[in-house]
């Protein structure tokens, strides 16, 4: 997101971390809460947060992740399958000194090798998943579930610079790298799950996808399909802001609006509320996550048919990844996400299944987000990264 303190560019001092895995136990949205108290951060009033009328001046901000596991904690549902990439954390909070930024390091240059990609399914078993998803909705038991895939790859050498140009592709709103032991996310999230600042909460759902063409955009306008799968998550969005919000301020303040993401065109809507007096993030992650265009509709029983389906787990993505300040709330949904351990480079995508999809549509609907991510982490040796990581450790 343009103007974010732990964006793909900044260089800050750490200061301060937290990590929790699901095997850990507790309820992660109580953990974060606890844990940023400690740390200066006034998340046990988020209706507050921001507010003019009660200026905090300047402190810490804070890098976050949520992993897909940690959502459906959070929200008591179904877990998926086990991450394939187990290093990395279910929750990840980093805490920046206020002393400001390290000295430049230079530039962070490609040299790491990249094999070829594996899949976790094949096209056909990822229709086959759609199909018992259409069958689910023919029987009642859900309206919409988004199915995830998966592919990795294994990597020699230093992936950082590939890493960075992932995060800073076009119409990224979360351009972000987290680091830790062994481990590294990038974002290249456009989609907005929780914002908050003096008292207003937004969600920006995203739903329908076509390539940035003139043809794609006519098509996305008129696609009856992709409206109402977008609608579908819209109303799921009111419904979770409602829940922490006071009684009839939520509001579509903007819907079906054609967005860009890299060589792709989106649908985007925006929903607001004014939050309830005395919520808490933990309050307001319990309502929000995971955020519904990653799950489906109902958010359980699509839970539950995700973790059914999905024969490898979603791992970091598919959860949220954002920064804090002490006036300021920004969480992405972690879609159009890479993460990397000691030994492979991995990726998800995937898209809403409805009961007018075509499977074989949707897996080409996958492939299509996946291929900017996939084309960015190809190695370009001695080619300068337009920027810095942002969290390391």
């Amino acid at each position: 997101m343009g103007g974010s303190p732990v964006s793909a560019g900044s260089a800050m001092r750490e200061r301060a971390r937290l990590e929790w895995f699901v095997t850990d136990r507790g309820d992660p949205a109580t953990i974060l809460e606890d844990f940023l108290v400690d740390q200066g951060f006034p998340v046990r009033r988020m209706d507050r947060y921001g507010h003019p009328e009660s200026p905090l001046g300047p402190g810490p901000t804070a890098a976050l992740h949520l992993s897909a596991n940690a959502c459906a904690v959070i929200a008591g549902g179904t877990l998926g399958a086990a991450s394939p990439s187990p290093s990395v954390p279910d929750l990840v909070a980093v805490v920046y000194a206020e002393t400001g930024p390290d000295e430049p390091e230079g530039d962070v240059r490609d040299s790491f090798w990249l094999g070829e990609w594996e899949p976790s399914w094949t096209p056909a078993a990822h229709e086959a998943a759609i199909r018992a998803v259409l069958d689910a909705i023919a029987e009642g038991e859900v309206y919409q579930v988004n199915v995830v895939g998966h592919a990795s790859a294994a990597y020699r050498g230093d992936p950082g610079a590939a890493l960075l140009r992932v995060a800073n592709l076009p119409g990224s709103r979360y351009p972000m790298v987290v680091r830790g032991s062994g481990w590294a996310i990038a974002s290249a999230s456009p989609e907005t799950l929780l914002e908050i600042h003096n008292g207003a909460a937004i969600t920006r759902p995203i739903k329908g996808t076509r390539p940035a063409t003139a043809l794609g955009r006519r098509e996305l306008l008129t696609s009856a399909k992709e409206r109402a799968e977008h609608v579908m998550i819209v109303d799921l969005s009111r419904n979770d802001l409602a829940r922490v919000a006071h009684t009839g301020t939520v509001r579509v303040d903007e819907l079906y609006a054609i967005r860009r993401w890299s060589d792709l065109w989106q649908a985007e809507s925006v929903v607001t509320a004014r939050l309830a007096h005395g919520v808490s993030l933990s309050q307001t992650l319990h309502a929000l996550c995971p955020g519904g265009s990653v799950t489906g509709a109902p958010k359980l029983a699509a839970l539950s048919q995700i973790a059914a389906l999905e024969p490898v787990g979603r791992g970091p993505s598919m959860g949220a990844i954002g920064w804090l300040t002490r006036d300021r709330l920004d969480l992405g949904l972690t879609i159009r996400t890479v993460a990397v351990d000691g030994s492979r480079v991995h990726l998800w995508a995937g898209g809403g299944i409805t009961w007018s999809s075509v499977p074989a549509e949707e897996v080409a609907e996958a492939a299509a987000k996946a291929g900017p991510m996939r084309r960015l982490l190809a190695p370009a040796l001695g080619r300068p990264a337009s920027a810095r990581p942002a969290a390391t450790g």
